[in-house]
């Protein structure tokens, strides 16, 4: 193939995936305002929320497919184990975030959750050969000190010493690592994206049932073994189900389509946006001001973004606007 096409085909191919992720993260980032409100209005134990998020999410996606594409539901016998061990990875990911907001406070949460930028350029370095340049570098250090100003983590008491709650911070990085390269990696074993993310999904609420079942020895408030604790609250229950359709569905649908065209590390940054966009949707929606610190946040955090995205561009002889 000549290799200006070929040029083109691979910048058409980032573009769209830059679209996705973008528009992903966007839908993703009013996740937090669902959560925040189930979990202050109605109490719902995190676990809990988890668990009927991922299962309202599973069967959604279950009926939809067989009523418009059976297809989806195939998945080849040698992926299965794949299939299983990324459930567990996100049913990781959604218990140790949930752990870490109560143990740390949602600042440092926020700082030591995308500390998953750094861990995914370095294990997609090693793991797929994904280029891990000076460009790159700064794109993760920018996202990362961006997610500091816009979680407010500047403050010191943000980070007073609790070993254990930074460990379960770390730890949700890490499991979100995992998660985006598993995600490659499944693009990479041509399993298609939706049927990915039924059955990670379906799987993760399996575990996240299991976890209900041993809250005796988490932290108070995390899960509860009562998974109807909203009883014959509709209001409630309706929230968690718009939840599960809407910023799930679309927020890790189209994350992990554009790890179709994007590689884990690219998509990992571009996610870092998602403090952002939450800061805009509470502003809007619950009143809470944006303060300098969040300005100055944002801004570093999207530079990142367009670093990387301007490098890529010049890279495939693409003029980027």
């Amino acid at each position: 193939m000549n290799t200006a096409i070929s040029k083109k085909i691979e910048a058409s191919r980032l573009t769209r995936g830059y679209s996705i992720c973008l528009i992903g993260t966007v839908v993703w980032s009013t996740t937090a305002i669902f959560i925040r409100y189930l979990t202050d209005v109605y109490q719902l134990p995190p676990l809990v929320l988890a668990f009927w998020r991922d299962l309202i999410l599973s069967l959604a996606l279950l009926a939809f497919f067989l009523f418009t594409n059976p297809r989806r539901l195939r998945l080849e016998r040698r992926h299965v184990r794949f299939i299983v061990a990324y459930g567990l990875v996100l049913s990781l990911f959604n218990s140790l975030w949930t752990i870490s907001v109560p143990l740390n406070g949602a600042a440092v949460s926020t700082v030591l959750a995308y500390s998953s930028a750094a861990f995914t350029a370095i294990l997609g370095w090693r793991l797929f050969r994904e280029p891990l340049n000076a460009v790159k570098i700064v794109a993760v250090v920018l996202s990362l000190v961006g997610c500091v100003f816009v979680s407010g983590a500047l403050e010191p008491a943000a980070w007073k010493l609790n070993p254990v709650g930074i460990i379960a911070g770390l730890l949700s990085g890490l499991a979100f690592a995992g998660y985006s390269l598993m995600g490659k990696a499944a693009s990479e074993r041509s399993i298609n994206p939706w049927t990915t993310l039924l059955y990670t999904f379906s799987i993760a609420a399996v575990f996240l049932f299991f976890y209900n079942q041993i809250a005796g020895v988490l932290p108070a408030g995390v899960a509860s073994r009562n998974l109807f604790w909203l009883d014959g609250e509709l209001a409630g229950w309706g929230l968690l189900f718009a939840l599960a359709i809407g910023p799930t569905i679309g927020g890790y649908g189209l994350y992990t389509v554009s790890l179709t065209y994007l590689p884990a590390s690219v998509a990992n940054i571009i996610a870092t946006l998602e403090p952002v966009m939450t800061a805009v949707w509470a502003y809007f929606l619950l009143g809470e001001l944006f303060t300098p610190p969040q300005w100055v946040g944002s801004l570093l955090i999207i530079s990142g973004v367009v670093v990387l995205r301007v490098n890529e561009g010049r890279l495939n002889g693409q003029t980027v606007h």
